[in-house]
């Protein structure tokens, strides 16, 4: 392994470690330190987050120390299937945090509709088996299943936006650009693995949506 390749791995490693340990940290500070729902809403949210996310990122970084192996990765690609639906569920407590930071804003009622829908809907896709999580995967379900995200983050990105705000539109911004970095990753990285590194701002998106929470504290 050359140098480069093995201070990318490094580099990797310790980024996921920092990034996971910000998340139980952050979460316990949520529900230990906020008074009200909406730091619930967060600290569930932000744990979630951690929880699924570790699933994939804790056997990548062993495989980037000790090396690629079946075992390890059998558990990065159950890892994904986790974290598939851990993130859809991040975007449904997001919803009602947009909610409870804009004093329950009088929407449409087809709007909370379709946010349940299209991440149930995702969910239901992510669990069928003919994904095959634990193999090659599946690219046509991948597309149907991040289409239908990336509906929901569409919804997101408008209701925060339309909300007006600093909190607000930054909160859009990194909703936007998590999926920017997303949809690639998820459609190509298997074929093209330095597409991978994407998840790297991807996931800096991640730790600016909890900062905003924990800037309310």
């Amino acid at each position: 392994m050359s140098k480069g390749k093995l201070g990318m791995r490094i580099g990797e490693s310790v980024f996921s470690i920092c990034y996971l340990l910000f998340d139980v940290i952050a979460g316990i500070i949520f529900l230990q330190t906020g008074s009200d729902n909406l730091f619930l809403l967060y600290g569930i949210m932000t744990l979630l987050l951690g929880f699924g996310d570790a699933f994939h990122l804790v056997p990548r970084v062993i495989k980037n120390i000790k090396g690629e192996s079946a075992k390890v990765t059998w558990w990065m690609n159950f890892g994904l299937a986790v974290t598939s639906v851990t993130m859809t569920v991040f975007y449904i407590i997001l919803f009602y945090i947009w909610k409870t930071v804009n004093a329950n804003p009088t929407i449409p009622d087809i709007v909370p509709i379709l946010i349940w829908c299209t991440a149930l809907a995702r969910i239901i896709i992510c669990l069928l088996p003919q994904n095959d999580w634990l193999h090659n995967g599946n690219k046509k379900l991948s597309l149907y299943r991040n289409i239908i995200f990336a509906i929901t983050g569409t919804i997101e990105v408008i209701l925060f936006l339309s909300s007006g705000g600093t909190y607000n539109i930054t909160m859009a911004i990194c909703i936007f650009f998590s999926f920017l970095f997303y949809i690639p990753v998820t459609l190509f990285a298997k074929e093209k693995p330095m597409i991978g590194m994407l998840m790297i701002p991807k996931t800096v998106m991640y730790i600016i949506m909890i900062s905003l929470g924990l800037s309310m504290l």
